[in-house]
C-alpha cells in the first residue's frame, strides 16, 4: 500500500519531457541555462586537487559554517552560534523534508499557504501530520483571517514561501509582525520559512525571518545555494534554527544523508569569501525587465514579480481552456513549455494564470518571446 498514493509524475517532470519531445523552448523548470560564475568554477577547479574527499562534519565543514555565519551577520544582523544553529544539507528540499521529519508528529497539522511548491504536503504525509490548506489572496498575499481560522490547538507548523514560488511576491515586514501576533496565542507552533530565493530580490528588499525578532526563536528557515548561485545540479542548502530545534533535527540528518559533498562545501566557503551576494538582484531583475520588454506586444498579462526568477502570466485574453489543457497546447502547437499554476493549489484553483522561467540566457528569451507574441 502507497503512503503517498496521491502522488505521481510532477509537472515539472510532464513539462520537461513535452518540452524535449517538442523540441519546445523551456521555461517550465525552475533551472538556468547559463553558466555559472567562471570564478566559482576556477575555485572548483583548485579545490577538487586538495584533501577535500572524505566526509565532511556532519553539521559541515568549518570553513562553510563560519562563512555563513559571517554572510547571516552581513546579510540580517543576526549573530548566529554555527556548531549549534546551523547545519548544511543536500539541498533546500532535504532540509524542508528534515525539519519537517523532525519536528511534526503523527496528528499534527501543518498550515500550508497556496500556491505552493510540491515538496510540502508529501513531507508532511510521510511523518504522519495532516496538511491544512490555506490560499494566499488573489494578489498572493497572506489572508491572516484564513491563517487566523485555520490555527487551532493541533497546528504545530506554519510554512510560509518568501520570496514566493510560483508568484513571485514578497512578504513585507508588517506581514511577519501580523503572524507573530497571531502565533502568540499558539506557542507551540513553530515556523518553516523558506527562503531559498532571499537573494533574487527587485524594487524590494527581501525581509528575512532571521531579522524577526518575536518569530526566529520558533523559527527553521531554509536557504539554498542552488538558486543564489544558479548551480542547482549540486544540491546543497542550509538551514538555520534555535538550539532545541536543531538539536531534533540533526538526529534526522545524521541517519538522511549524513553529511554534504566535502569538496562543493570547501568551494562554497571559498567563494562566499569572495562573492558580494547583494549584486544578484541586479542580474535577475535585467533578465526579469529583459523579458517583459520583448513580451510588451504580446496577449498575455504579466502580475508583478518582485522576487524569484519566476514571473506570472494570465493568458485570460487568449483562451478559455484550464492552465493544464493551455500549457499542454503551448508546448505542442508554439514551441514553449509553461508551468500552469492550479497544480501548486491542493484543490487546483485555476485563476487561468501560467508561471515562466526567466532564468535563461538571452537568446533563449528572445526565441520564446518571439513564439509567444504570435498567439
Amino acid at each position: 500500500m502507497s503512503k503517498l498514493p496521491h502522488v505521481g509524475t510532477t509537472i515539472f517532470t510532464v513539462m520537461s519531457k513535452m518540452a524535449n519531445d517538442y523540441n519546445a523552448i523551456n521555461l517550465s523548470q525552475g533551472f538556468p541555462n547559463f553558466p555559472v560564475d567562471s570564478r566559482l568554477l576556477e575555485i572548483y577547479q583548485s579545490t577538487v586537487a586538495e584533501n577535500v574527499h572524505q566526509y565532511a562534519p556532519m553539521m559541515g565543514h568549518p570553513l562553510l559554517m563560519e562563512e555563513l555565519t559571517k554572510l547571516t551577520y552581513k546579510s540580517y544582523g543576526r549573530q548566529i552560534a554555527p556548531e549549534k544553529e546551523l547545519l548544511v544539507t543536500a539541498g533546500a528540499t532535504q532540509a524542508i523534508y528534515t525539519a519537517i521529519q523532525a519536528l511534526v508528529k503523527t496528528g499534527d497539522e501543518v498550515i500550508v499557504l497556496n500556491p505552493a511548491y510540491d515538496c510540502y504536503e508529501p513531507a508532511i504525509i510521510l511523518a504522519g501530520g495532516t496538511p491544512v490548506h490555506v490560499n494566499l489572496d488573489k494578489a498572493f498575499r497572506p489572508d491572516f483571517e484564513a491563517i487566523k481560522t485555520a490555527l487551532s490547538a493541533r497546528t504545530r507548523m506554519i510554512i510560509v514561501n518568501n520570496p514566493h514560488n510560483p508568484s513571485g511576491t514578497i512578504w513585507e515586514k508588517e506581514d511577519y509582525d501580523t503572524l507573530a501576533e497571531l502565533l502568540e496565542k499558539f506557542p507551540n507552533v513553530l515556523l518553516l520559512s523558506d527562503e531559498v530565493y532571499e537573494y533574487i530580490t527587485f524594487e524590494k528588499r527581501h525581509f528575512s525571518v532571521n531579522s524577526c525578532e518575536k518569530l526566529k526563536e520558533k523559527a527553521i528557515i531554509v536557504s539554498s545555494f542552488g538558486k543564489t548561485f544558479h548551480i542547482t545540479g549540486w544540491k546543497i542548502g542550509y538551514l538555520i534554527a534555535p538550539e532545541q530545534l536543531m538539536t531534533e533535527i540533526k538526529k534526522v540528518h545524521q541517519f538522511l544523508v549524513f553529511s554534504v559533498n566535502s569538496a562543493a562545501q570547501v568551494t562554497l566557503a571559498k567563494y562566499l569569501h569572495e562573492v558580494d551576494v547583494s549584486k544578484l538582484g541586479d542580474f535577475y531583475r535585467q533578465k526579469r525587465d529583459f523579458f517583459k520588454e520583448l513580451m510588451k506586444t504580446s496577449l498575455f498579462d504579466f502580475l508583478p514579480s518582485e522576487g524569484s526568477y519566476f514571473q506570472t502570466a494570465s493568458y485570460q485574453r487568449i483562451s478559455d481552456e484550464n492552465d493544464e489543457e493551455f500549457t499542454k497546447r503551448l508546448v505542442r502547437e508554439f514551441g514553449v513549455a509553461t508551468i500552469p499554476f492550479s497544480v501548486f493549489y491542493n484543490d487546483k484553483t485555476d485563476n487561468k494564470l501560467i508561471r515562466f522561467c526567466f532564468a535563461k540566457d538571452d537568446h533563449t528569451l528572445e526565441q520564446a518571446a518571439e513564439k509567444l507574441c504570435r498567439i
